[in-house]
């Protein structure tokens, strides 16, 4: 078993610190979130939104410009495009108006780093020169091999995540042997891919894909069990905000879904799972902050 790893390394010599928690605000920039419905579709709101993800703690802005909720269709590069730089270009802009600004630090309404929720390989390069540092990738460099050799290039953070098949077809009678030990063996693979193709392994977080090609059984049993991915040395991200699998599980509409991924974002950080990918930085926040207070109590007892 490798030593775990807490810093994640990121494009232009910054890194991010994970320890004991990191949150990845979601700003989607599209007509079809399955959680805002477009109502930060356009570069202003999405700015705006963003801002004040990075106002309530979010260490990392991840910006996406295209829905990869199940059975959502393609995009084109050019209209993703369209979508993504505007608002990454809007906040570099932000960052940039702070004297000595560092992306790797994290002053209120300054996030340390963007990151662009992106499986295309020219929607990654552009949004690494506009500003990006980290590339949140949901195919492993399946869907655009291409990609792989951007991400060699210009060595940005990366986000390594297991799905089945493009959004449009994940659901259709998702099959394991036994899903934890699967998704143990593809990160072996792929981890082993990426760095023979040139990517230092200190670039790598791993994410095991919740709702991308799982039954709700898929995906209560990785929540569970990340602790099982801790022996790769790499810092451990989920993204299980208002996911669908509450809605199954509870029979709850999206509104009342938050109750539910609070619930498993405690678990999957007893779990050693560090950074989570969240709508709602805030809440996420104080919820972790209760956790990791309540695990130090325990460990440390009082006196």
């Amino acid at each position: 078993m490798k030593k775990s790893h807490t810093n994640w390394n990121v494009l232009g010599g910054g890194s991010v610190e994970t320890a004991p928690f990191c949150v990845m605000g979601i700003v989607n920039v599209t007509p079809d979130s399955f959680y805002d419905g477009g109502r930060h579709a356009t570069a202003d709101a999405a700015i705006a939104h963003a801002l004040s993800l990075a106002e309530q703690g979010a260490r990392i802005l991840d910006v996406g410009g295209e829905s990869t909720r199940p059975f959502a269709d393609e995009v084109s590069a050019s209209e993703e495009l369209a979508r993504v730089l505007p608002v990454i270009r809007g906040l570099v802009q932000a960052q940039d108006k702070r004297p000595g600004a560092d992306r790797t630090e994290a002053p209120p309404r300054y996030p340390p780093c963007i990151s662009v929720d992106t499986y295309k390989a020219e929607v990654a390069a552009a949004a690494l020169e506009a500003g990006a540092v980290i590339v949140n990738d949901v195919s492993a460099c399946r869907f655009d091999p291409e990609l792989k050799n951007v991400l060699a290039d210009k060595k940005p953070g990366y986000v390594l995540m297991h799905s089945l098949g493009k959004p449009a077809i994940m659901q259709q009678n998702p099959r394991y042997d036994d899903v934890v030990e699967d998704v143990h063996r593809f990160f072996e693979a792929s981890l082993n891919e990426l760095t023979k193709a040139g990517l230092p392994e200190d670039r790598i977080v791993l994410d095991p894909g919740i709702g991308f090609g799982k039954t709700m059984a898929h995906n209560l049993a990785l929540i569970a069990n990340m602790d099982r991915f801790a022996g790769f040395g790499r810092p451990l991200l989920m993204g299980l905000s208002n996911k669908s699998v509450w809605e199954k599980l509870l029979g709850a509409g999206m509104q009342d879904r938050e109750t539910a991924t609070q619930a498993a974002t405690v678990v999957s950080w007893n779990a050693g799972c560090r950074i989570h990918r969240v709508h709602d930085a805030k809440r996420t926040l104080q919820t972790l902050h209760v956790a990791s207070a309540l695990h130090d109590a325990r460990r440390s007892g009082a006196k």
